[in-house]
């Protein structure tokens, strides 16, 4: 099986490479790539940058050209109080996105980028515990005024990607996993992580571990 690993955020694409310092650098236009073998499992790791755009760009990129069997994305994301824990690994089931401000009609956008992931393809029982969820993506870090607005429509937690890469994986027919651990909960006091960037950075990191010590399990769990 062709297995790509997309990993957005910069602090969760250097933990990852710390995990593989004799790994090979590449180039892509998005930013670094390199290939490992994996318990006997040949992968691909792309730094698919931050953010809706870079992460658009990124997985249709890696689509086109190398056409993978599997495309993951591993990351972490912020969790909404009282929904979910600190530490927690959510299986995207569901994303949408809500940065989106129409002023001149009355178009539904929610409903128009948002993507049901289809893991009919994943055998049960997981190999490891997550909550299966909704994750809200906005090229925004989470403001606690949004969170009740975010969980009418189901979401339990928040992040920048997952809704723009469940969205182009969906149009291309392309079989995506996304697994994102919560570095941290956002109440209305906020969260411990903002303006804590090493906070943030040692949780990320800690979670990636995490997510590709486990990656080997998840890819046995595929129906092929």
């Amino acid at each position: 099986m062709k297995t790509t690993v997309l990993v957005s955020a910069i602090a969760e694409w250097n933990a990852v490479k710390s995990l593989f310092p004799r790994a090979k650098l590449r180039r892509f236009p998005f930013g670094e790539c390199f290939d490992i073998v994996l318990q006997d499992e040949h992968i691909s790791f792309f730094h698919s940058g931050w953010g809706k755009i870079a992460s658009a760009g990124s997985i249709q990129y890696v689509i086109d050209r190398y056409s993978p069997d599997l495309i993951v994305n591993l990351g972490t994301c912020g969790g909404f109080a009282g929904d979910v824990s600190q530490g927690e690994i959510v299986l995207v089931e569901k994303t949408y996105v809500y940065d989106i401000v129409e002023l001149m009609g009355d178009p539904d956008v929610i409903s128009y980028y948002a993507s049901s992931l289809d893991l009919s393809w994943l055998a049960e029982p997981y190999p490891f515990p997550v909550r299966r969820g909704t994750l809200a993506s906005a090229d925004s870090d989470l403001l606690p005024a949004r969170i009740p607005s975010l969980r009418s429509l189901g979401a339990i937690a928040a992040d920048w990607e997952s809704g723009a890469l469940a969205w182009v994986a969906a149009r291309s027919h392309a079989r995506l996993l996304i697994l994102r651990g919560v570095s941290d909960v956002v109440s209305q006091e906020g969260s411990e992580a903002y303006n804590n960037i090493e906070l943030f950075n040692e949780r990320a990191r800690g979670i990636m571990e995490q997510l590709v010590e486990q990656l080997p399990e998840w890819l046995n769990a595929v129906k092929l």
